[in-house]
């Protein structure tokens, strides 16, 4: 009876530090940029929705299956923002959403730094990516970059 009560302790332990998280699209911040034709061009995307399991105790329950809407692309150029939707590049009215599958998450070097290998999604096109991110968690809201 003490070991299960040990390992019952244990588990609720585990249970506990993982975090199901659903984030908010409205204060959340989704940029990118790209070099096209040596000119760099910056941009945002909105439209935030998905879910988020977060357990920094342990990276192999952690996963992100998060998508943003393609049409909301902006880059602060309304006549490139209208081609950027059209069918030749994001193609808006089939492919409504961008989309990150994490397939695995590992530390980084430093301390509230980790590596995503994951799957990005596109116009229907999957492609593995690998990149940093950052985790902060304050006044209650765990926040990633």
């Amino acid at each position: 009876m003490r070991y299960l009560l040990v390992l019952f302790s244990s588990l609720f332990t585990i249970l506990l530090s993982a975090q199901s998280i659903r984030p908010a699209d409205n204060g959340s911040e989704i940029t990118f940029s790209i070099n096209n034709f040596g000119l760099s061009t910056k941009g945002s995307l909105s439209g935030l929705t998905g879910s988020i399991i977060w357990n920094s105790l342990d990276l192999t329950t952690a996963s992100f299956n998060v998508s943003v809407a393609a049409k909301t692309i902006n880059t602060d150029n309304r006549l490139r923002d209208e081609h950027l939707r059209k069918a030749d590049y994001f193609n808006v009215e089939k492919f409504s959403s961008i989309n990150i599958q994490s397939n695995q998450i590992t530390a980084g070097t430093k301390q509230g730094e980790f590596n995503m290998n994951a799957t990005l999604t596109i116009k229907g096109v999957s492609k593995k990516i690998n990149f940093p991110f950052s985790v902060i968690t304050q006044n209650g809201k765990t926040m990633f970059g």
